[in-house]
């Protein structure tokens, strides 16, 4: 029986595909052949996109056109390539080479100071622009996760295994929503579709997404964007490359003293825009790692946005060892440019580019209240003095100035409803064997729940009778014939969020049933 399931979902999802119109589909690997995982694909002309999953597959549904695809990855060179697209799919294999970056003439200017320095002043100087250069913008996000146990205390192993519980499997999720930013801080989502099975233990990337490094703080951690990032950390300059004609410096940070509200790793900037192009940074919390791999596009020439997030979480809490990791994608973006600032302005460092600065002169404010709308040269204490007078204009005209942020969340009534063959045609990321079998048993139990819900099943136990494991799981006690009432563990809701730290709960679910339709 199942096998027929399985073969009829596989036909379902084939018609589903054919009845779409062309795309691209292929494998990304390196020099030596290897599948390079999570590598992101972007469509120009679409503003949108995938990732390769962890077999270096992928597949993107295109109409008939004309296209350019941008392959990347952290760590390989850029590749673009323009492919013409029919009513069929065409297999496009891409090979990625390691990137090379160089060092710039002058590593270490006179006053011996890394030019890290100078490339961080004027990235952070552009923070609070970049976070005002968009009016608004909407897009599409696709979240997929999996998280799973990988160590337990020693005294339950031999039970987990003899109980046959599996590990590997114990949380998966998947999820599209529409977001959508107003300026400065209004956020609103609306999720589609989601299912997932287990719980994510607090490790959402939720907060990671919607958040932003152009804010002084990300997620409870201090930016290295942030204006105060010179006393939180040191930077370290690792080279330069250039891809599709923008210079590109990688920079090394490390904190000043580690602690919970410090990232370290490597963030990459577009030179001349001061930008975020990526980041592979870390931080922790309470002893749980978080690990963040963005890539920015240029969806307007001057305007780069993330369009693929991977996240990696790790942690141990009383001999309980888990990860959890998660991709999501974000495309079909839309966005209105704030017309108040100019696009092109270029930044001086006054304390590297003194000669600059005495050429410029002295300018009068309404020259400098100009460059916002006209652009050119303006030293970083200038810009900086300009962005905030623009900034504290813009929230005394605001109706509410005191919100900081506001976040907004509906779910689709029908969100939960979609079945694999819906799945199938609407996720960019393209699932491995491991994943589909994740994935069917997460229909599996919702499948189960809803037949619980309306009073045409009980829930099975292993036996009829009460074991010692069903304290550390979950248990059914079957009351009366219409009574029941299930037991959760708290090793089964042991949790982890950054407000509250390591905690669990005692959960206890009652349920009378009066017909197959009536219960409570």
């Amino acid at each position: 029986m199942n096998k027929f399931i399985s073969i009829v979902v596989l036909i379902s999802i084939i018609l589903i595909t054919k009845g779409y119109a062309g795309g691209i589909t292929g494998y990304v690997t390196n020099s030596n052949e290897e599948p390079v995982e999570f590598a992101s694909i972007y469509v120009e002309e679409i503003g949108t996109g995938t990732s390769t999953n962890i077999e270096g597959f992928y597949q993107i549904i295109l109409s008939p056109g004309s296209y350019t695809l941008v392959f990347q990855h952290l760590g390989y060179k850029a590749k673009v390539v323009k492919v013409e697209i029919i009513d069929s799919f065409t297999t496009l294999n891409i090979n990625l080479e390691a990137e090379s970056i160089v060092l710039k003439t002058v590593v270490v200017q006179a006053n011996n100071e890394d030019p890290a320095y100078t490339i961080m002043r004027k990235a952070i100087t552009k923070a609070k622009y970049h976070k005002q250069q968009l009016n608004s913008f909407e897009a599409e996000v696709y979240i997929k996760g999996s998280g799973r146990l990988i160590e337990s205390p020693f005294f339950l192993k031999k039970t987990i295994e003899k109980e046959g519980m599996d590990s590997t499997a114990s949380y998966a999720t998947e999820s599209v929503s529409k977001i959508k930013y107003t300026r400065p801080n209004m956020y609103e989502e609306e999720v589609i579709s989601i299912r997932s099975t287990g719980q994510d233990n607090g490790t959402s990337p939720n907060s990671f997404i919607f958040g932003s490094f152009y804010d002084p703080q990300y997620v409870n951690a201090i930016s290295p964007l942030s204006p105060k990032a010179f006393a939180y950390y040191k930077f370290e300059y690792l080279g330069t490359k250039v891809e599709r004609g923008y210079e590109i410096s990688k920079i090394r940070v490390i904190p000043r003293s580690m602690g919970d509200e410090v990232f370290w790793g490597e963030i990459s900037i577009i030179e001349d825009i001061w930008c975020i192009q990526s980041t592979n940074l870390n931080m922790q919390n309470m002893g749980v790692i978080f690990n963040i791999k963005q890539i920015y596009e240029p969806v307007e020439p001057f305007a780069w946005l993330p369009i693929s997030h991977k996240f990696d979480v790790t942690g141990k809490f009383f001999g309980f060892k888990f990860e959890y990791g998660y991709l999501s994608t974000i495309g079909k973006y839309k966005i209105e440019l704030n017309k108040d600032l100019v696009q092109e302005i270029e930044i001086i460092d006054e304390k590297i580019e003194k000669e600059t600065v005495n050429n410029l002169g002295k300018k009068s404010k309404n020259e400098l209240d100009n460059t916002l709308v006209q652009g050119g040269q303006i030293t970083r204490k200038q810009f900086r003095k300009l962005i905030n007078a623009y900034e504290k204009e813009e929230k005394n005209k605001e109706n509410e100035p005191l919100v900081v942020s506001n976040y907004t969340t509906k779910v689709d009534s029908l969100a939960a409803n979609s079945d694999s063959a819906y799945w199938a045609q609407l996720r960019p990321v393209p699932l491995t064997n491991y994943e589909i079998k994740g994935y069917h048993k997460i229909d599996s139990i919702a499948f189960a729940e809803k037949a619980e819900l309306e009073g045409d099943t009980l829930v099975k136990n292993r036996s009829d009778k009460f074991q010692i494991m069903d304290a550390l799981t979950t248990y059914t006690f079957k009351l009366s014939e219409n009574d029941r009432l299930t037991y959760y563990s708290p090793t089964m809701l042991f949790n982890y969020n950054t407000v509250e730290g390591f905690n669990t709960a005692l959960k206890l679910k009652f349920i009378h049933s009066k017909t197959k339709q009536n219960y409570l």
